[in-house]
């Protein structure tokens, strides 16, 4: 396992290097930086010309991006036509940790950038993540085991609708009857925007309360997924030999189903988890940016839109890279679950 481990490692490294000149290639072509450096000011010729030398844009692209990649020295240069030499600021390099400054964000590293928001993307999504599963399971083993029943019935038709629903509308959708009528009605109403209340200060409880309508929206799409597949997984198993052996050994039907036949059933869901967690590094883009939570899609998409290079690399590597890892665990989490499979 541990050569398995090391040769998938290596195999990564030319990956994250294509997959990083893709991504700066394309990021050169997103827009100008410079022209929203000034805000709703519009940036002058003379400070468009002095940022472009201090910032390296002006250099070739391959330039560019072995500075993003491998770093500079230091360097004194006229910046500002005054006759004084600045001296520019020395990056290190991605290989050497060190992502850059934000282009638009006063200077401020790349990692503190993305440090800030990162906590905020992870409670949420993990959050959500762990409903989805829970929830998903549950209802995915009671459909198997009461298979063209009413209630599996039922329950494969809402699953359904709500997989249907394109996000925002669901977002809003909740937003117009858990905020908006229940307020009206005088009833207990969530809140629809930020992390808490102002007033109240940033507690577990204002946290937890602004987490339910986002944690909603994120968690309906995958519950039809989920469900589906462990329900197909369980029907699946639950015909097997093994497990008629296991009845006709008198085993408590608990013991069957939790621990002969979903260990083995889970494997497509395991699957899914290993696909969808690294991607929870980058956030809901429409999600956050309705209820307006402080994440890692917000971040990205108000970067992306402002043609910060540093940032928006520094995200898509992060999801790249957390790609690569969560691969490799669930490649892991494979052979624990069935001892038939073997990478050595």
């Amino acid at each position: 396992m541990t050569r398995y481990i090391i040769r998938r490692l290596l195999q990564a490294i030319p990956l994250l290097f294509l997959i990083s000149v893709v991504l700066f290639v394309l990021m050169q072509n997103m827009g100008d930086p410079i022209a929203t450096m000034g805000g709703r000011t519009v940036t002058r010729s003379q400070d468009r010309e002095r940022l472009t030398r201090q910032l390296g844009l002006d250099k070739p692209i391959y330039v560019q991006y072995f500075y993003w990649l491998v770093g500079n020295d230091w360097t004194k240069t006229d910046l500002d036509g005054d006759g004084i030499p600045e001296t520019q600021g020395k990056r290190r390099g991605v290989l050497r940790g060190d992502f850059g400054t934000s282009l638009v964000n006063r200077g401020r590293p790349v990692t503190e950038v993305i440090g800030d928001r990162l906590p905020n993307t992870l409670l949420l999504m993990l959050t959500a993540e762990a409903v989805v599963v829970l929830g998903a399971l549950l209802i995915g083993i009671y459909s198997a085991l009461h298979q063209y029943s009413a209630i599996d019935n039922t329950v494969t038709a809402i699953t359904f609708a709500l997989y249907s629903m394109p996000v925002f509308f669901f977002a809003l959708l909740v937003m117009y009857i858990f905020a908006v009528n229940f307020k009206q009605w005088g009833l207990p109403y969530l809140p629809t925007v930020g992390m808490f209340e102002p007033v109240a200060g940033k507690t577990p409880i204002q946290v937890a309360w602004h987490m339910v309508l986002p944690v909603a929206t994120l968690a309906f799409p995958f519950f039809a997924t989920y469900s589906r597949y462990t329900r197909s997984s369980m029907l699946e198993v639950l015909s097997q030999d093994y497990i008629r052996t296991a009845k006709s050994k008198g085993l408590p039907r608990r013991d069957v189903i939790f621990v002969h036949a979903l260990k083995n059933a889970a494997l497509p869901i395991v699957t899914l988890i290993g696909l969808d967690l690294p991607f929870l590094l980058g956030g809901a883009i429409v999600t956050e940016r309705i209820f307006a939570w402080p994440g890692m899609g917000r971040l990205f998409l108000d970067h992306l839109s402002r043609a910060d290079t540093p940032v928006v690399m520094g995200i898509l590597m992060l999801i790249a890279v957390a790609v690569i890892v969560f691969q490799i665990i669930t490649d892991i989490t494979y052979a624990w679950l069935d001892p038939r499979i073997r990478y050595d």
